[in-house]
């Protein structure tokens, strides 16, 4: 067990989080407007490389931390996972079939995040 897994999770998703921002601050400032291939590539992957930075980070607390804190965690994101690939995949078929808007794929994210915060007072509060 790590010393102190949520005071490294907390320092690793800052940093994570830290770099993202400052790469859609610069995205929302015009920095890369000119940008092209295969530079929008590497941008792409560059603002790519935080989130699953920051995912590493939750499933490395869920390793590392006690059984209760592994348990609060644990359970509301397999919630949150679940209802996010649910609605994402639903909403695909959507535009398959119905030829409703598609949605940007990175929504995925954010929405994972959503679903997490409804499903965490819910799941840590039931007796399941």
């Amino acid at each position: 067990m790590q010393k102190n897994p949520t005071r490294s999770y907390v320092i690793r998703t800052v940093l994570f989080m830290g770099g993202y921002v400052a790469i859609m601050v610069a995205l929302i400032f015009g920095a890369f407007d000119d940008i092209r291939a295969p530079g929008s590539y590497v941008l792409a992957l560059a603002v790519t490389a935080p989130v699953v930075g920051q995912l590493w980070a939750v499933l490395s607390l869920m390793r590392h931390a006690d059984e209760y804190v592994a348990g609060t965690v644990v359970r509301p994101f397999i919630v949150g996972a679940t209802l996010a690939i649910a609605v994402f995949t639903g909403w695909g078929f959507l535009t398959e079939f119905a030829g409703v808007a598609a949605a940007p794929a990175w929504l995925i994210y954010p929405l994972l995040w959503f679903f997490y915060g409804i499903a965490t007072p819910v799941v840590n509060t039931s007796r399941s």
